[in-house]
């Protein structure tokens, strides 16, 4: 019967210091590897190509602001940076970034939607009740209604507005600036100029407030011979009805000199 002989330490140990030398030489050629792969001028990010929305931005003019702000090749290509990079720009709500082999980067950009202007400056909200920054230009152009109110509360605002807007459609009117105070209290002003005081309240009691006033102001205004355009001001925090100020009408005799032309009425 043949019985193996046991292997000499020193063979095991030269066995075992051949495998190391192997395994580390194997790992060297894939570092040297990678390093040339990730240095290698083949591998640049060579073309941008941009998709989605660009109404307010060209493909051109993204590739030539955002280019020069991107570092690295295709392997070591901070996607996230590049993203923010391409969200900077004017108008872009939203830029998903992906790499294609060997050299390239799809874009595709989504725009906001402006829906209305937000307080002082360039500032607009779009439809998701978010704030932006835009040119002067493109606010001043646009003809948006003015919305207004503590930060953080654009998009409530928004929603009241669109809540608001469609009750005029009876007295062929649009709201053109609607604020929130920072008391709480609701203002409003159409397009004829006329100035609503709504109050306090959730968006549903400023509606119901408002459709009580356009369901009863043609009457009141007929009463004074006048119509709905000469309603200069109405305040709607009275309980169960309305103060209404009407151009043209005087409370005073009609000797008496300097005569107001606005008087208070209510209507329930």
């Amino acid at each position: 019967m043949n019985h193996a002989l046991p292997v000499p330490v020193d063979v095991r140990l030269m066995n075992a210091t051949t495998s190391l030398l192997v395994a580390g030489l194997a790992l060297a050629c894939v570092v040297a590897g990678l390093w040339w792969a990730l240095r290698n001028p083949a591998f640049a990010i060579r073309q941008i190509v941009v998709a989605g929305d660009t109404a307010h931005n060209s493909a051109a003019s993204l590739r030539a602001v955002v280019a020069p702000r991107l570092t690295g090749n295709f392997f070591t290509l901070d996607l996230p940076a590049a993203q923010a990079a391409f969200q900077s720009a004017p108008w872009v709500r939203k830029a998903v970034v992906q790499r294609e082999f060997p050299g390239q980067l799809n874009v595709t950009l989504e725009e906001h939607v402006a829906v209305a202007q937000w307080g002082e400056g360039d500032h607009l909200v779009n439809s998701f009740g978010e704030v932006f920054d835009a040119d002067g230009g493109d606010v001043a152009e646009r003809g948006l209604p003015d919305l207004s109110g503590p930060e953080g509360q654009a998009a409530h605002v928004l929603e009241t507005y669109q809540l608001l807007n469609p009750l005029l459609a009876p007295l062929d009117r649009r709201l053109v600036d609607l604020s929130l105070q920072a008391r709480g209290n609701w203002r409003a002003e159409l397009d004829n100029g006329a100035v609503i005081e709504l109050g306090h309240g959730t968006s549903q009691e400023l509606a119901a407030r408002l459709k009580q006033f356009v369901a009863t102001v043609k009457e009141v205004a007929a009463r004074h011979q006048r119509g709905v355009d000469a309603v200069e001001a109405a305040d709607l925090r009275h309980t169960g009805g309305y103060a209404l100020r009407l151009r043209g009408v005087t409370t005073v005799r009609a000797d008496a000199q300097g005569a107001t032309a606005d008087t208070k009425n209510r209507a329930r």
